[in-house]
């Protein structure tokens, strides 16, 4: 595995870097907050035209053909910058669900419009209580002749509000775990459908409850064979998570170089307050972990790419770390940045925000670790436990 990223690799990122340099500053971003949306819509067209929301699609279904490396570079730099933009729940939870889920049919029509920007995709994943999935689905697919019904609840879904199109787990009745599982794409406007809109306290990243009163959908909504899906989803969040974890690790290196920077700004006792002894060691404190959290996710980007067969443990590994390193390195921020980092104008408080959101999204550091040794005292034979 080549943890240097490739010349290619390299372009990719500047490119990004410079484009978000110029379209997702602090005044953009907080001016994309007040959208109804909670995202700049000129940005995320943007994307679309650019080729970012097909970098990890196949050719032949209208994308760039390359890698999750490629994707979570994006990721990466979209989290030191905190964008606000459906490209994460439609390129990076979306794609995956509908590539490891779907017929070749709906694999065509649908990573196509992913591809081109053309759809905005919602995934209903879990219930009110938080429990990940597969465990946290509670939403029902029942039989209704030869069409189905959804009834049910999901919450937390990511701009569930502005979607065009709901991907939903669901379960037959009385299964349990990855068992019974289906994956449905309907339309956000079908009827039945209700979309609350949370107030989050990540205000970067909107959230959802979406109700289901019995919608009705057709076999052909349904990715694959109903109740067949549990492990093909299993392995699409994997990928999800990895891709977070790249954001994580872009905003936790982001928090370091903007405290390093303030530390050789402000002045106390005539001089600097980085050259006192305690402010060094909370900077090293982070750099140490903002380097071992970008060897966690560039390791699972490449085992993603590369050697499916560790998915499961280094997405669990990369997900765990790189968020407690996101969040450490948040709080110290806004330690170290005194008084100025405890206000609404200084960017501190949303990068803190972030972190604490997204550690919890896809299951918790804690969950992830104890998945992890489920997986390891299993004999890392049997399935998975998603």
């Amino acid at each position: 595995m080549q943890f240097a990223h490739s010349e290619e690799q390299q372009l990719i990122r500047e490119s990004v870097r410079t484009l978000l340099s110029e379209r997702a500053g602090s005044a953009q971003l907080r001016a994309a907050l007040d959208q109804p949306v909670g995202y700049d819509l000129q940005l995320w067209r943007t994307m679309g035209e650019l080729g970012w929301t097909g970098l990890a699609i196949p050719q032949e279904y209208g994308g760039a053909g390359l890698g999750w490396v490629e994707l979570c570079i994006l990721q990466e730099e979209q989290g030191r910058r905190l964008v606000p933009s459906p490209f994460f729940a439609t390129c990076a939870l979306a794609a995956p669900l509908v590539a490891a889920c779907g017929d070749g049919a709906q694999r065509a029509s649908l990573l196509r419009q992913i591809a081109s920007g053309g759809v905005r995709i919602g995934c209903a994943l879990i219930d009110t209580d938080g429990r990940p999935p597969c465990d946290g689905v509670t939403v029902v697919l029942e039989s209704r002749g030869a069409d189905f019904s959804l009834s049910g609840v999901s919450d937390f879904v990511i701009h569930g509000d502005s979607a065009d199109l709901l991907l939903v787990l669901a379960r037959t009745p009385g299964s349990q775990g990855a068992d019974g599982i289906s994956v449905a794409a309907i339309p956000a406007a079908t009827p039945g459908v209700t979309v609350h809109r949370h107030v989050m306290l990540d205000l970067t990243r909107p959230m959802s409850r979406v109700e289901f009163a019995r919608v009705g959908i057709a076999r052909n909504q349904l990715l694959g064979e109903p109740g067949a899906a549990g492990s093909a989803v299993g392995e699409a969040l994997d990928l999800a998570r990895i891709a977070l974890a790249s954001e994580a690790l872009g905003g936790a290196e982001r928090v370091l170089e903007m405290t390093t920077a303030y530390a050789k700004e402000r002045v106390q006792f005539g001089r600097p307050i980085g050259s006192f002894q305690a402010i060094k060691h909370r900077l090293a404190d982070m750099m140490i972990a903002v380097e071992a959290a970008k060897s966690a996710a560039w390791y699972a980007a490449c085992v993603a790419d590369e050697r499916r067969e560790e998915l499961a443990e280094a997405a669990a590994i990369a997900k765990s770390y790189c968020c407690d390193a996101f969040f450490d390195c948040a709080a110290n921020a806004i330690q170290l940045h005194g008084g100025v980092g405890f206000t609404w104008d200084h960017d501190a408080h949303l990068y803190l925000k972030r972190a604490r959101a997204a550690a919890t999204l896809l299951g918790s550091p804690a969950w992830q670790r104890e998945r992890l040794v489920r997986h390891f005292a299993s004999g890392a034979a049997a399935t998975p436990v998603f």
